[in-house]
């Protein structure tokens, strides 16, 4: 589960090439806090968006709505606020209309199926059980928990499950049919 130099650099490249895009429209490289005025007042953490998740949320959206960077930032910064890196998967799960992804078969968008944590944290970070230290344990994303992308792997089980299905359906019973009085 150890990341090649050059996906390592991918990661790079990508943040990179958001921040370079938030530089040329003039955007702020953090994110202004919000306050709502029914809520106390108290002092929200602001959304840096030079990191992975932020940027990861930013080229997402971008991509799915064929826009510029510059205009989803705004909804970046709030899906980072409300629910963080794990949103990543929420709206993942929303571009693909609500259906869950299979990150199987679909490639994680933040750690590009690795299926560990691209921004390699430490596990005093994590407040990983101090047992964990010592049992060479990896930090899976946080994304796609892990799930293996490898779909010529899993595909012949997967066929298998399906052929299983269509099997079980063809031999089930099936109800009566009703038939409607007025197409007798």
């Amino acid at each position: 589960m150890l990341t090649s130099p050059s996906l390592r650099n991918g990661f790079h490249g990508r943040i990179a090439d958001v921040v370079t895009h938030l530089i040329a429209e003039g955007l702020p490289l953090t994110a202004p806090t919000q306050v709502a005025l029914d809520e106390p007042v108290t002092d929200p953490e602001p959304v840096d968006r030079t990191t992975l998740a932020w940027c990861t949320a930013a080229l997402m959206l971008a991509n799915h709505h064929h826009t510029p960077i510059h205009q989803q930032a705004p909804s970046a910064d709030a899906l980072m606020r409300e629910r963080g890196v794990r949103g990543l998967a929420k709206l993942d799960s929303d571009l693909h209309h609500g259906a869950p992804v299979d990150y199987d078969f679909t490639r994680c968008p933040y750690c590009s199926g690795t299926a560990d944590d691209p921004t390699k944290p430490t596990c005093e970070e994590l407040r990983c059980p101090p047992e964990a230290e010592f049992a060479d344990h990896y930090h899976l994303c946080p994304v796609c928990d892990g799930a293996q992308y490898a779909p010529e792997y899993h595909a012949e089980e997967r066929l298998a499950e399906l052929d299983r299905l269509l099997t079980d359906a063809i031999a089930a019973p099936r109800p009566p049919r009703f038939e409607l009085p007025w197409r007798r």
